[in-house]
């Protein structure tokens, strides 16, 4: 397995699918199966039934997870994806965007 270019609350880029072109802030990553759930991306319904949290069940919008390779980290200077570079700096390890050269 190999190391994730994208973490938890980065704003990321939607590069193919439905949601192609679209941006969102990553809520979680689920490593085991290389995706993440993005905020506004692939909102799916899911059936509730009824319970004490919820008394009248029903549907609940709630965003799907998406594959990891359909994502990009999100560059706000260029306004697109951009590829990552990683660089040891003072002894810890930054992210540098490719396209605008600052750090992520």
């Amino acid at each position: 397995m190999s190391v994730a270019r994208i973490k938890k609350d980065d704003t990321v880029f939607v590069t193919t699918g439905v949601f192609a072109g679209q941006t969102g802030k990553v809520l979680r990553i689920l490593p085991g199966r290389g995706k993440a759930v993005v905020e506004g991306i692939n909102v799916a319904k899911k059936a509730v039934p009824k319970s004490q949290t919820a008394p009248q069940g029903g549907f609940v919008r709630r965003e799907a997870p998406i594959d990891l390779s359909n994502l990009m980290p999100y560059d706000p200077d260029k306004k697109m994806g951009t590829r990552i570079t990683r660089e040891r700096q003072g002894g810890q390890l930054t992210r540098r965007s490719k396209r605008s050269g600052k750090l992520l």
